[in-house]
């Protein structure tokens, strides 16, 4: 039985924590990301700043050398290099800017032991073939491509007359977590048979790059709200990341808004967090 449940900019207002004076770095959130690579090291860049713009107390970068020298050229306060178990992590990102067909088995080996963990992990891209093993709670983030490939890996295939909110929540009950479907119109689903549709974003979200911002963003809410279910945190940053867009291209009720790069998603977020706190 699939229960639907309508999400709004207040739900999302609910997941914000402005930070009170006992607060610290580690208790705003711990967000630490495995992404980019060699071929997209723009990736790396792009999930580390919306961690930190969507309100990450800390930010850990684990991933290759070479996107992690344009991560600290970007956002020095980012740490950067593997964690000795100190940092308390609260989410992981991994797979954003990678190919599962260029991976290492080494590479392979530590995203499996990420996997293998109990701290929430949010799953993009490259990392998508290995969500299936994960004993870790998850959020699965495909585009449309991305996500008929985890559905024929899932053995699910396509269903006859199926809708796109039926097909996520199928996939999301075989693969026991969240699953987010990225388009104009984002769809959730988990595993506990709980759907969330949010309203249509702006067409200007549709550039290379804005996913990687969406996966960063689900992370430091992810890692904010760990006694919150985390289907309701992707929602959120979902949210941010939509309204974020509607900032960075200038589109309101009378205007249609401009081009903008993910970047400017990024850069946006923190306009979007007071917008919905005032």
């Amino acid at each position: 039985m699939v229960e639907i449940r309508q999400w709004s900019r207040s739900d999302t207002a609910r997941l914000l924590r402005v930070p009170a004076p006992h607060d610290d770095k580690y208790s705003r959130g711990v967000v630490a990301l495995r992404t980019g690579s060699p071929a997209f090291p723009g990736a790396a860049v792009l999930g580390v700043e919306a961690a930190w713009r969507a309100g990450a107390g800390f930010v850990r970068y684990v991933g290759d050398p070479r996107p992690a020298d344009a991560v600290l050229a970007r956002r020095p306060e980012t740490v950067v290099g593997p964690d000795a178990g100190r940092t308390r992590v609260g989410a992981w990102v991994i797979g954003s800017g990678t190919d599962a067909d260029a991976r290492t088995p080494e590479e392979t080996d530590a995203l499996r032991e990420i996997l293998a963990g109990d701290v929430p992990v949010v799953v993009d891209a490259g990392a998508l073939d290995l969500a299936d093993a994960a004993t870790a709670p998850v959020v699965a983030t495909p585009h449309a491509g991305e996500f008929a490939r985890l559905r024929d890996r899932l053995g699910l295939g396509a269903g006859a007359g199926e809708t796109r909110e039926d097909a996520v929540v199928r996939v999301a009950e075989r693969l026991g977590g969240t699953v987010l479907l990225k388009g104009s119109r984002t769809i959730i689903a988990d595993a506990e048979g709980i759907l969330i549709t949010l309203d249509e974003a702006t067409g200007w979200l549709a550039t290379a790059g804005t996913g990687d911002v969406l996966a960063g963003a689900i992370g430091a809410l992810v890692a904010a709200n760990h006694d919150r279910p985390v289907r309701e945190a992707a929602a959120a940053a979902a949210t941010l990341h939509a309204m974020a867009a509607d900032i960075a291209a200038g589109r309101d009720e009378t205007a249609h808004g401009h081009p903008i790069v993910a970047l400017d998603v990024a850069d946006a977020l923190p306009r979007a967090i007071a917008d919905l706190l005032a």
